[in-house]
């Protein structure tokens, strides 16, 4: 009985890993994109962290380092708190 619970168990952590392996894919992706929009940013970290927080949110960054929000229209509407655009 014993190695059947055990083998539920690996399977379980196995399907869980799986899951694991998609989330840091789209990390990978907001990661990539992002460095290179913020690649001449002025305060690179900031720029990087709200980059990161628009890409996982649109799963889109508009190309190059400045400007072309009109490729990613999630990215470009989104506001912060005082209404101002939050993704650089």
């Amino acid at each position: 009985m014993k190695p059947v619970f055990a083998s539920l168990f690996l399977a379980c952590l196995l399907i869980g890993a799986s899951f694991l392996d998609v989330s840091s894919a789209a990390s990978d992706f907001c990661g990539s994109k992002c460095a290179v929009r913020c690649s001449k940013a002025g305060v690179k970290d900031r720029c990087l962290k709200y980059c990161g927080i628009c890409c996982e949110k649109c799963n889109c960054v508009p190309s190059g380092t400045y400007g072309n929000k009109h490729e990613c229209p999630c990215y470009r509407d989104m506001k912060n708190s005082k209404g101002k655009p939050k993704c650089p």
